[in-house]
């Protein structure tokens, strides 16, 4: 056992409470919602610390940092059945790498990146997951498509070969009331809703992170992103 793994389980299991205690408030059941460790800027060996501790699904934001992190947690524990997700900006010149590596891809904002991913995505592979990101907040800092324009982005990618479009996701702007944690995160179901309206097969939500998890889980949250509450701060 190393110096991570006590800390780790704990971190972890206190997350777990915390999705259990929201989704019973919800009326929901715990086991519908996935947890998404974010582990960008932490080493191979905190990814392996926390498969050790349970945790499967893991979510990177930096292309290269994440090829080398995969590889060297598929050398060092060979034995982990792991799920990579993706969950940063994409630039073009990096699809190959994301359609060779990963099983989810989370930031999917328009349709050169979405064709790219397609075309890329080995033939062997299952097909690529893909969530649209949808910048509900309005920012002009943030990625991600306006409202607006998220059905014809969506139908656009439901055609296309090799991937499987899952639903949306959405960073929202920081706000510490709880009420209003969740207006962006309904914004965002109610899009999906009206998707699943139109005739696509979309079901999920991708919402919440360390501090409005409950917010994101309370509107409906199938995945939540968690990197602080789980690795600590990053330095």
């Amino acid at each position: 056992m190393s110096s991570l793994d006590e800390p780790l389980q704990a971190a972890l299991a206190r997350v777990h409470e915390r999705i259990s205690a929201a989704a019973r408030a919800a009326g929901r059941e715990p086991s519908e919602i996935a947890l998404l460790a974010v582990s960008k800027a932490f080493p191979a060996e905190a990814v392996i610390a926390a498969a050790r501790a349970g945790q499967r699904r893991f979510g990177e934001n930096y292309v290269q940092e994440a090829v080398e992190k995969i590889a060297q947690v598929r050398d060092m524990a060979p034995d982990l059945a792991l799920e990579w997700h993706f969950i940063g900006p994409i630039q073009s010149n990096k699809t190959r790498a994301i359609a060779e590596r990963f099983d989810w891809v989370h930031s999917v904002d328009r349709l050169k990146i979405a064709q790219r991913l397609s075309q890329q995505r080995p033939p062997d592979r299952p097909p690529l997951a893909v969530l649209i990101q949808v910048n509900v907040s309005g920012e002009a800092s943030k990625s991600g498509i306006a409202p607006a324009e998220a059905s014809t982005l969506a139908h656009a990618v439901a055609g296309l070969p090799r991937l499987r479009l899952r639903g949306l996701m959405a960073i929202p702007e920081p706000e510490q009331d709880a009420a209003r944690q969740r207006m962006p995160f309904a914004r965002l179901r109610e899009l999906l809703e009206g998707l699943q309206r139109e005739g696509l097969a979309v079901d999920t939500l991708s919402m919440g992170m360390s501090a409005d998890l409950e917010a994101a889980i309370a509107e409906g949250a199938k995945i939540v992103r968690v990197g602080t509450a789980i690795f600590g701060e990053r330095t």
